[in-house]
């Protein structure tokens, strides 16, 4: 039997120092707008096979990644011509070390780069959680077109990145960041891409930095009770928008890298 016009997602949302609970919520809430979509949810890749049936990916995870198998299946699904709408720490890799003096710094290692060269870049370090600005790099691209210069509060995440991509959005920064080893990031330009699209084989990469959240209990065992919830971008409607448009463009077959 058809399944007609249905659209089958695969959703993942899990991972660590986060609050997931909300960011899934969240995210289901924006799919469920679409009537077409059936949504599968997971925590983890551990499920490569209904991963692999979909017609499209989306995850909100941190420091959460597939096997050696599971990342071949996942790169001959991508280069099929599927598209993976990525968001936030998707492309973490997390290591929380002890100083002499108790405090923590945290490493990035490179332990899977065949995933990091399928999304395009890697996560290596963000400054403390401040407030900056995020503007066009691409002003006419229909992802990002009349969505004026905006102001977060989240983590300005600084990548590595791998092969060709197309940045949509930008912050800037060009500071070294002292709670992580990595300095891998900084290059001679301030720009540091938020938004962009990576091809992958016949496929596409839609990747956004932007999403952070944290609640009460979302940094244990590192700290018992975080002081204050997080909310980054998600208190912006322009976030919002930008996750609306991602999931359109996760639905259609075509596949736009020119503005």
């Amino acid at each position: 039997m058809s399944k007609s016009d249905r659209i089958d997602v695969y959703f993942i949302a899990g991972g660590k120092y986060h609050n997931i609970d909300y960011a899934r919520l969240e995210i289901m809430k924006l799919l469920a707008e679409q009537s077409q979509i059936k949504v599968r949810v997971s925590e983890d890749f551990s499920d490569i096979d209904a991963i692999c049936a979909s017609d499209f990916l989306i995850t909100y995870t941190c420091d959460i990644i597939p096997t050696a198998e599971q990342t071949e299946r996942l790169c001959d699904y991508m280069r099929s011509g599927k598209k993976w709408f990525a968001l936030h720490g998707t492309n973490s890799i997390l290591r929380f070390l002890t100083k002499e003096d108790g405090s923590f710094t945290v490493e990035c290692p490179e332990e899977n780069k065949p995933f990091m060269e399928m999304l395009g870049s890697q996560f290596m370090a963000h400054p403390p959680i401040q407030e900056y600005q995020v503007q066009a790099t691409e002003p006419d691209h229909p992802l990002v077109k009349d969505i004026p210069t905006f102001t977060v509060d989240d983590e300005l995440y600084l990548c590595e990145f791998h092969g060709e991509y197309q940045t949509l959005l930008h912050t800037e920064w060009s500071e070294p960041v002292e709670e992580f080893l990595s300095d891998s990031w900084m290059k001679e330009d301030a720009i540091q891409p938020v938004l962009y699209i990576h091809p992958y084989g016949k496929g596409q990469v839609l990747y956004l930095t932007l999403g952070h959240c944290r609640g009460k209990y979302d940094m244990q065992p590192l700290i018992e009770e975080y002081p204050a919830p997080e909310h980054g971008a998600w208190k912006t409607e322009e976030f919002y928008e930008l996750l609306r448009r991602g999931i359109a463009w996760a639905m259609t077959d075509e596949t736009q890298t020119d503005s």
